[in-house]
């Protein structure tokens, strides 16, 4: 498949798909060279089409089938289809320029089957698995698109995709609950006294807000680590992590006191322009 091979239209569907549904990383995404860009933005459009599954299918088998045929099309089983596909095509590409590897993207998609049932996550540790072959793997992916790979880049990322996971699970309670799923480990919720059942009716008990408090201070560790590790990796790779300043913000947000955790919460998007901006050009992501 040609550098040449996906049409502009392609371009632009990818780039509108994640404004519309991954802002952050829309944005970070304007910090980079155009040719990195279109790469980034093929990642991020996928990623989407990936977690979107779980929000267009009633059973979970339809979801299955359409996981599969990007796991198809990632082993090279789907062919015709594929080039059709203008998140596929977009994907497929980045693949070959940037000699990016696949077993990563698959696990990624696999990994999100979980979704689409209702079972609940056990443990801190099920939960830290799962993100790091999401979240952080997504982070490691677009590191490699703006520089070679490397064990400081891999430490890093695992530690950011750790931090905005946890924070995504935190703002995504009303959304979960309302699928009567939960994200929120039963070992964490079993540590403070809070029953499943009562999260599921909204019930905000104070062993809901312990709970919410211990993943806060999870996420917070690891988003500490990540923004410390960042002077260890070049500034070339560094517009990859900037969706750590927004995960900073929605952190700050989500714990603050008398906060309601089943009403939700949504950071506009002018002040997640004006979050990445300023790290854009602070010394962290700079210097």
């Amino acid at each position: 498949m040609s550098s040449t091979a996906s049409p502009p239209d392609s371009v632009a569907f990818c780039a509108d798909l994640v404004r519309s549904h991954d802002f952050p990383r829309y944005v970070a995404t304007l910090f980079v060279p155009a040719a990195e860009r279109r790469a980034l933005l093929a990642l991020y459009a996928f990623n989407v089409e990936i977690v979107r599954v779980r929000d267009q299918v009633s059973q979970p088998l339809p979801g299955e089938i359409r996981l599969q045929w990007w796991t198809d099309m990632l082993s090279g089983q789907v062919h015709g289809s594929a080039e059709g596909n203008p998140v596929a095509a977009e994907l497929l590409r980045t693949i070959r320029d940037y000699g990016l590897p696949v077993e990563p993207l698959s696990l990624l998609a696999e990994e999100h089957q979980f979704d689409l049932y209702n079972d609940p996550m056990p443990t801190m540790a099920a939960l830290e698995g799962y993100l790091a072959a999401t979240s952080s793997a997504l982070f490691a992916l677009a590191a490699q698109v703006l520089a070679p790979p490397s064990e400081a880049v891999e430490h890093l990322a695992r530690h950011a995709g750790l931090a905005q996971g946890i924070v995504q699970v935190m703002a995504n309670l009303p959304r979960d609950v309302a699928h009567r799923q939960l994200f929120l480990p039963q070992q964490v919720l079993a540590n403070h006294n809070c029953g499943m059942e009562d999260v599921f009716a909204g019930k905000e008990t104070p062993g809901l807000r312990a709970a919410l408090e211990q993943l806060a201070g999870e996420a917070q560790q690891h988003l500490s680590t990540a923004l410390s590790l960042l002077a260890d990796v070049p500034a070339s790779v560094r517009p990859a992590f900037l969706p750590l300043s927004q995960v900073r913000a929605d952190l700050k947000r989500l714990s603050q006191p008398g906060r309601n955790p089943f009403v939700p919460q949504p950071e506009s998007r002018l002040r997640t322009l004006w979050a990445l901006w300023r790290a854009s050009r602070s010394r962290e992501f700079t210097k």
